[in-house]
């Protein structure tokens, strides 16, 4: 049974060798002028280094040429570590043309050891890839899962950082989060050009009816008495609706602007259903209440 960074069975192939400080001209230098060289530096009593090794071995033979992998025992081999001023382990250093361009520290998952690599060697995920991210990432957010959301788009946004719906996914983040500043600042790093990308779009949505003037309880259960008591006072219902928003209830805002639509649909010069797409277009498509949503509105408008 083989053991992570036995020195008899790191030359079982030219992708994943032991090194030494000696031979590190040989071994990683002169080597990476041809291929990205992968540098792991571990030692025997590190417990992630342990964890790490297997992995990012899989994921270097798994590229299969495409970068090599040296890895250094710092406790035999202290000389090269010290002068990269590594300070803890495992540390990973991405040698090209003779220098270190890139790296990472600590056990990182095997997904993102690939995509480091891919990214490293110029084979990046391809756009179908990149979209699989970005659906994870919404998918996160509609569960309320702030930081794997957030680490899906930044791996996207790690391969292209102009990606408009990354861009636009992170900064929902943020707007979940409730830091609206942050969110529109990601927003502003996507280009003029590609400002009418409906995930633009929606996310800057997102961030006018987060904008609104906050509602306090006591309005908004007055404004639930209102129309309550008189199911016909639109107006109310317009005004509940937006306090609802204004308080991250927008399926409850849906209701009540349905029910507008449902008893006049030209209220107002049709203002419910235009907050009524901004919802959708706040919510995003694949979002229960868009979907829920605009089927009832079908169901009104087509009756």
């Amino acid at each position: 049974m083989t053991t992570l960074n036995d020195p008899n069975t790191a030359g079982a192939d030219d992708l994943v060798k032991d090194s030494t400080d000696q031979n590190f001209m040989a071994d990683v230098v002169e080597p990476s002028k041809e291929v990205p060289v992968l540098v792991d530096f571990w030692a025997p009593w590190c417990g992630p280094c342990r964890q790490l090794g297997p992995m990012i071995e899989h994921v270097v033979r798994e590229a299969e040429g495409a970068v090599k992998l040296v890895k250094i025992n710092i406790d035999e081999n202290p000389g090269i570590a010290q002068q990269l001023r590594v300070q803890s382990i495992p540390a990973v250093f991405a040698f090209k043309n003779g220098q270190p361009v890139d790296g990472f520290m600590g056990a990182l998952p095997e997904s993102q050891i690939r995509d480091f690599i891919r990214r490293i060697s110029g084979n990046g995920p391809s756009p179908d890839e990149l979209q699989a991210y970005v659906e994870q990432g919404m998918q996160a957010l509609q569960a309320n899962d702030l930081q794997s959301a957030s680490q899906a788009f930044a791996a996207v946004l790690q391969n292209d950082p102009k990606h408009v719906p990354a861009l636009a996914g992170l900064a929902r983040v943020w707007i979940q989060s409730g830091d609206l500043e942050k969110a529109r600042q990601i927003l502003d790093q996507v280009p003029e050009a590609d400002r009418s990308h409906p995930a633009y779009e929606g996310a800057q949505s997102a961030i006018d009816l987060a904008s609104g003037v906050p509602s306090d309880d006591a309005e908004t259960a007055a404004l639930r008495q209102k129309v309550s008591a008189d199911p016909t006072d639109l107006q109310a219902r317009f005004d509940l609706a937006e306090a609802l928003i204004a308080v991250s209830d927008p399926s409850g805002a849906v209701d009540q602007l349905i029910a507008i639509t449902a008893l006049d649909r030209e209220w107002n010069d049709q203002a419910a259903r235009t907050l009524l797409l901004k919802v959708f277009e706040a919510e995003g498509p694949m979002s229960e209440v868009t979907r829920d949503g605009r089927r009832r509105l079908s169901s009104i408008l087509f009756a």
